[in-house]
């Protein structure tokens, strides 16, 4: 809605606030992949973000995160109007031997109109919407702690008597490797209840204030335990783990990739299942002059592990939530 009717300026950067929205999903799908939540998509609609839970809390800095990561990419990339490279620190020395210089990226451009659009959603004064916005602002502050220093030696001979540096962003997946620690570690907020029992009055906002106010800004926060993931709960866009794939074997697997059979069947109640699937795919395929190309039909036998209910077994003993 603040697309169509924010300043007719913003509506030339719609379409990268779409664009780092969804690079912000996709990179919560790829770090959630193994966990019992894995970003599913009717979690992270509306209903399943009624709750400010440790997972809601990822979801709101790594969109932030996003749209601020685009912004400031296509801002330097000079595919925005009125915006290029950030040359303000250029010539001024920046540390012994080097010099700032070339074109750094222009990250206050991207986290002036990430604000802007992004918290413009949240309208409330509860303490959702204080969490929501902290949250926010610790993504957007992630993308400046993953930054890069690049530099160019200069002098004669390539002696790098002195460097020209400028700042350039990381991989995102770097900032969503470092908002899945600062998940692990979100904290809890102890929001004193008497001062926030009068809704939206100047004492309760002070109560919520002092609460959020009380955290760093470079931390996640959250105000409700998670439910649990291994059931369905249709309300919140969970379906569960039943049904999901597990990974048992294979080279270069994380510990906790190696875990996800446990994790998401066994702790869940479920057991684990191996299906068998023939594929069928082209291959052997030869060039003949001239314009064809013949192929043969090649299967494979492709194996998956997907976590299935117990014949005639109970569920509700099971060790979960995690």
């Amino acid at each position: 809605n603040f697309l169509m009717t924010g300043p007719k300026a913003y509506l030339s950067y719609a379409r990268s606030v779409q664009v780092g929205t969804q690079s912000g999903i996709e990179e919560c799908k790829h770090q959630f992949a193994w966990d019992r939540w894995n970003c599913p998509d009717g979690a992270i609609q509306l209903k399943g973000l009624r709750r400010a839970t440790r997972e809601t809390s990822f979801v709101h800095a790594i969109s932030a995160a996003g749209v601020m990561y685009t912004l400031t990419r296509n801002c330097s990339l000079g595919d925005l109007d009125n915006c290029g490279c950030d040359v303000s620190k250029n010539g001024k020395i920046g540390g012994r031997g080097w010099l700032w210089g070339g074109c750094s990226a222009n990250v206050d451009f991207g986290e002036r109109i990430s604000k802007q659009f992004v918290d413009a959603q949240e309208t409330g004064q509860d303490s959702r919407a204080a969490v929501n916005l902290h949250n926010n602002e610790a993504g957007r502050l992630a993308v400046k702690a993953t930054m890069k220093r690049i530099c160019r030696c200069h002098g004669m001979s390539e002696s790098c008597s002195v460097q020209t540096c400028w700042t350039q962003l990381s991989d995102f997946r770097e900032i969503g490797n470092y908002l899945k620690i600062k998940h692990s570690q979100a904290q809890k907020l102890d929001i004193d209840n008497k001062r926030t029992r009068a809704s939206n009055s100047a004492d309760s906002r002070g109560g919520i204030a002092d609460a959020v106010g009380s955290i760093a800004q470079t931390e996640l926060i959250y105000l409700e335990d998670s439910p649990d993931y291994c059931r369905t709960n249709t309300s919140l866009g969970l379906y569960g783990t039943e049904g999901r794939e597990c990974l048992q074997h294979g080279e270069g697997l994380t510990q906790w990739e190696k875990r996800s059979c446990r994790r998401l069947c066994h702790e869940c109640g479920l057991r684990v299942e191996e299906r068998r699937t023939e594929v069928v795919s082209s291959c052997n395929c030869k060039f003949h002059w001239c314009c064809k190309v013949n192929c043969d039909d090649c299967s494979q036998v492709v194996v998956k592990h997907v976590c299935a209910r117990r014949e005639g077994a109970d569920r509700r003993r099971y060790r979960g939530p995690k």
